[in-house]
């Protein structure tokens, strides 16, 4: 069981997982705010050789699913470099949100963007990493939030080889999802989870608040994020807030 966490401002994020005693790391290539294309790390190769693995969270501001040509075009561009990036790391994937629509706009027109972003790229020869779809927390036009829209979103992606999935603990529970036996009926669905993203939460269940807490300070039950790392089958990475991690970890561990 591969455990580890986000490192989010890190240089050399090897030297930290080192110290943190950790199996898995998660880092961003590039400002997770801008569009800025990512550039060679300065550690990649340590990264590379190193026994620890890495998985890399896309920008936030990516939205593949958009049916605004000045959004999803760039962000379709912006999966593209940040998975080429992640593929010279020696990534296991690239995680990224599931995205959104606007009020009024066709759920089933976001799913097929979702398709024709596999589609566009399985013609230039793929990505070279999975493509880990998050579950996100808020919005009643979000493209994974539900188990019902992450089925329709399956419908559209499920095919393809470099499509995968990642299951976060509080997006779930903030999205109005009993966390009980979510593992089995996530992968009834998708078949998979790639990776857990193990985080407790700051707000209410159904909240549609995306605010993580440490793993022992939150709403969620600490046994009940327990039960899904051990059921999920996937490396578990830490989200929850730094000054808390080290005690998370130990909890884990200890557990």
């Amino acid at each position: 069981m591969r455990i580890g966490a986000h490192l989010r401002q890190d240089e050399n994020p090897v030297a930290t997982a080192n110290e943190l005693g950790i199996d898995i790391f998660q880092m961003f290539v590039t400002d997770p705010q801008s569009w800025k294309k990512p550039e060679v790390h300065p550690h990649a190769e340590e990264i590379r050789n190193s026994p620890i693995d890495v998985v890399v969270h896309s920008s936030y501001q990516i939205n593949v699913a958009s049916l605004n040509n000045r959004l999803r075009m760039p962000s379709r561009k912006a999966v593209e470099q940040q998975a080429a990036a992640a593929k010279d790391l020696g990534a296991i994937g690239l995680v990224v949100h599931g995205g959104h629509l606007r009020d009024g706009e066709d759920a089933a027109a976001g799913f097929e963007n979702w398709r024709k972003l596999f589609e566009r790229q399985a013609d230039k020869g793929g990505f070279g990493v999975p493509i880990l779809i998050e579950n996100t927390a808020g919005g009643s036009h979000a493209m994974a939030r539900t188990l019902e829209s992450i089925e329709r979103l399956w419908d559209a992606v499920g095919d393809f080889d470099e499509a995968g999935f990642c299951l976060d603990t509080c997006h779930a529970w903030a999205g109005g999802e009993d966390l009980v036996g979510l593992v089995e009926r996530i992968k009834a669905i998708t078949g998979r989870i790639d990776l857990i993203h193990l985080n407790n939460s700051r707000d209410e269940f159904d909240s549609g608040r995306d605010r993580h807490a440490n793993i022992e300070s939150g709403h969620i039950d600490a046994d009940v994020l327990l039960e899904l790392m051990k059921t999920a089958g996937a490396p578990g990475v830490l989200e929850t807030p730094s000054e808390g991690v080290a005690a998370d970890l130990e909890y884990l561990r200890s557990h």
